[in-house]
C-alpha cells in the first residue's frame, strides 16, 4: 500500500486535483462524507484506495494541467490495471463509446463466402424458404468476429479489472451523460 501512496503522492500534494468519490443511488448522490469514517482525508491517496477497495467511481477535477489524467495512470499502475480512455467531445454517441461494426469485413466475408451460401440456398422452391436457410446460420454474418469495442464495451468485458478513464465529460452532450449513468 505504501508503495501505491508513493506513486499517487505527487498529483496529489499539489492540492489542485479534488476528489468525489459518489454513489449513485436511483437519482441521489449519497454524500461523500460516508469515505471519511474510514480516516481518510478529503483527496488523499488513501481516498483513492478506499474507493476501489469498494469498488466506488472517482470523480476527479481541477484545472487544465495539473496532472488529472497522469493521476489515472498512476493509479491504474499503482493497482496493476488496464487503463482505457474514453475521449469524451460534442457529438459523441452511444455507439462511438461502446463499439462499431466492421461493416467492410462483413461484407468481404459475404463475398468470400459466397458460394457456400449459393449451396446453401440450392433447391429452395420459395425466397422465405431460402431466408430460413440463411437464417440457420446467420450467426456467421452477426456475430462478435465483426465487432469492435470501443472503450466502455473493452472496459466491460476485459478479463482482468480496469481503470476507465472519462475524460473531458464536460464537453459531452445531456444525453450521453445519461447513458453513462445508466452504464
Amino acid at each position: 500500500m505504501q508503495a501505491t501512496l508513493a506513486a499517487l503522492y505527487p498529483w496529489l500534494k499539489s492540492g489542485h486535483i479534488i476528489f468525489m468519490v459518489f454513489w449513485m443511488a436511483g437519482l441521489f448522490m449519497l454524500p461523500r462524507q460516508m469515505l471519511y469514517c474510514a480516516g481518510t482525508a478529503p483527496g488523499s491517496a488513501e481516498e483513492a484506495l478506499w474507493a476501489d477497495r469498494m469498488g466506488k467511481p472517482i470523480l476527479v477535477e481541477g484545472p487544465a494541467g495539473v496532472g488529472k489524467t497522469e493521476l489515472a495512470k498512476a493509479l491504474a499502475q499503482a493497482l496493476d490495471r488496464g487503463f482505457i480512455r474514453l475521449q469524451c467531445y460534442e457529438g459523441l454517441d452511444e455507439a462511438k463509446a461502446l463499439y462499431e461494426w466492421e461493416y467492410a469485413k462483413q461484407l468481404l466475408y459475404t463475398q468470400l463466402l459466397k458460394d457456400k451460401i449459393g449451396e446453401l440456398t440450392q433447391g429452395t422452391a420459395t425466397l422465405a424458404e431460402a431466408a430460413d436457410r440463411l437464417a440457420s446460420g446467420d450467426a456467421v454474418f452477426f456475430s462478435e468476429r465483426f465487432l469492435l469495442p470501443r472503450p466502455i464495451l473493452q472496459a466491460q468485458l476485459s478479463d482482468t479489472p480496469a481503470l476507465l478513464l472519462v475524460d473531458e465529460i464536460d464537453k459531452a452532450d445531456p444525453e450521453f451523460e445519461a447513458f453513462l449513468l445508466e452504464v
